[in-house]
């Protein structure tokens, strides 16, 4: 079943399994969060939940924002992010999703940004091999030959050269639930999740399970 949440990420850590190996897992804060609106086949032409994470100070809503909220009845949250969810039915606009709605030894995907590295090259970025090291190579870290010459006279699109690395939205696919401390609303997730300490994450049922 199609299960959804927004949290995030507190850091890193390990627990002891049951046959006592270390397992590293990510720990997120997931939750609790609310049903900001219904999308309707009728009103809408599709059916979704919009679901509602963090505190946030009401100088910092935008008009826009808080009249959405006013008008649904619903608190002032940080972030908004829309779901297709299989429960679909069951949930009502000012509802509270929490942590619980997942259980140890499920697989999930967990969307995040990832940490920005500024400007690379493209060892860092593209894993490449440097050339040889000697005083005499002139040849090093560079990028390489572009090849191109009178045809087609302009580098391709999509070449690996030196750039912005990072920063960008992923997906990590997958993972499995470690433990789930309901009454913290913290989830552990084996193994790391995109994003720096303190981001916000989305965590959904694995497409993969």
């Amino acid at each position: 079943m199609k299960k959804a949440i927004i949290g995030r990420k507190i850091g890193m850590t390990q627990v002891f399994g049951e046959n006592g190996v270390a397992i590293p897992v990510t720990v997120v804060e997931a939750g609790p969060c609310v049903v900001v609106q219904k999308k309707t086949m009728e009103t809408d032409g599709y059916e979704a939940v919009q679901l509602a994470f963090g505190e946030v100070k009401e100088r910092r809503m935008t008009k826009p924002l808080k009249g959405h909220y006013d008008k649904n009845g619903v608190e002032y949250k940080k972030v908004i992010k829309e779901f297709k969810l299989d429960d679909y039915a069951s949930l009502n606009t000012g509802d509270t999703i929490t942590a619980e709605v997942f259980e140890a030894g499920e697989r999930v995907d967990i969307s995040g940004k990832s940490k920005g590295k500024g400007f690379q090259g493209v060892i860092k970025r593209h894993n490449q091999s440097r050339g040889p090291m000697g005083h005499g190579s002139k040849y090093h870290r560079r990028p390489g030959s572009m090849g191109a010459s009178s045809y087609p006279s302009r580098v391709f699109k999509g070449k690996k050269l030196p750039g912005q690395m990072g920063n960008k939205n992923v997906t990590a696919l997958n993972l499995e639930v470690v433990q789930v401390m309901a009454e913290d609303n913290v989830i552990l997730i084996k193994g790391a999740v995109p994003g720096i300490r303190g981001s916000l994450i989305t965590i959904e049922t694995s497409v993969k399970a």
